[in-house]
């Protein structure tokens, strides 16, 4: 990418507020474009992103601050669904409100923000949608049985998304992380008896032997919404530091 390629363009980040969706909010107004940041709570953003108060749970509230992301900067161009939340537990352990909370965010919500957005996303010229999964989607991982089920949901939508909207210049693709370093995930750690030596078992599970930062899953965010990156639709960029394919030796 050089500087300037989003130049123009308004782009819409949920979540946007910390972690991976700040990282790539600001990252989209680094290379010029103008970033509108949906989170519950929207304020103490850096200058020159701008926030909308929004329940993705919520269908008027999310068309609400969609249309009014479009009334004030003139229409919308790229969408990055980043809501999410977490959920430890296997099957056994979680709740029919566990279920319902989870998938009601993790899925519905990208499509209540998708489905809002599609009226001006029809409209630009460099239309992209980018939903963040997860390698759960593809990966059995431990304690992980709520939240991989709603990013194989997510991986799923993505392809049917993409393949409804290509025809009309909208390009839907999604990056899938492994664990990456953010508020969200040390308030998920807090839960256990021993958070230390959760994270330490986390950053071990990437080949690299570190967690993925979010500035990097960003950068991937950016790659699959770039206006060049016109032949890009209906994949899924892991950024896992190894997690699906490499099987690299412990040291020692």
């Amino acid at each position: 990418m050089s500087a300037g390629d989003f130049t123009g363009l308004v782009a819409v980040v949920t979540g946007g507020a910390s972690g991976i969706g700040l990282a790539t909010a600001t990252a989209l107004a680094g290379e010029g474009a103008t970033v509108a940041v949906l989170d519950l709570n929207a304020g103490d953003l850096p200058d020159g992103i701008s926030g909308y108060t929004a329940d993705v749970t919520d269908r008027a509230s999310v068309e609400a601050a969609i249309a009014q992301v479009a009334a004030d900067h003139g229409g919308i161009d790229v969408v990055v669904n980043n809501t999410g939340v977490s959920a430890v537990g296997t099957v056994e352990e979680a709740s029919d409100d566990e279920w319902a909370r989870v998938l009601d965010v993790n899925v519905v919500g990208m499509a209540r923000v998708s489905a809002a957005a599609l009226p001006w996303l029809r409209e630009s010229e460099h239309a992209a949608i980018i939903n963040m999964c997860s390698i759960a989607a593809l990966n059995g991982l431990p304690q992980r049985a709520v939240y991989g089920a709603s990013k194989g949901a997510v991986l799923a939508l993505t392809y049917a998304m993409a393949t409804d909207h290509i025809a009309e210049g909208i390009r839907v693709n999604c990056v899938s992380p492994a664990t990456v370093h953010t508020p969200f995930v040390e308030r998920m750690l807090q839960g256990f008896d021993d958070p230390i030596a959760e994270r330490a078992a986390l950053d071990a599970r990437q080949a690299t032997g570190r967690m993925v930062t979010p500035d990097e899953v960003a950068a991937a965010v950016l790659y699959l919404a770039n206006p060049r990156s016109v032949s890009l639709a209906g994949m899924a960029l892991d950024v896992d530091a190894g997690v699906t394919h490499l099987r690299v030796r412990p040291k020692g």
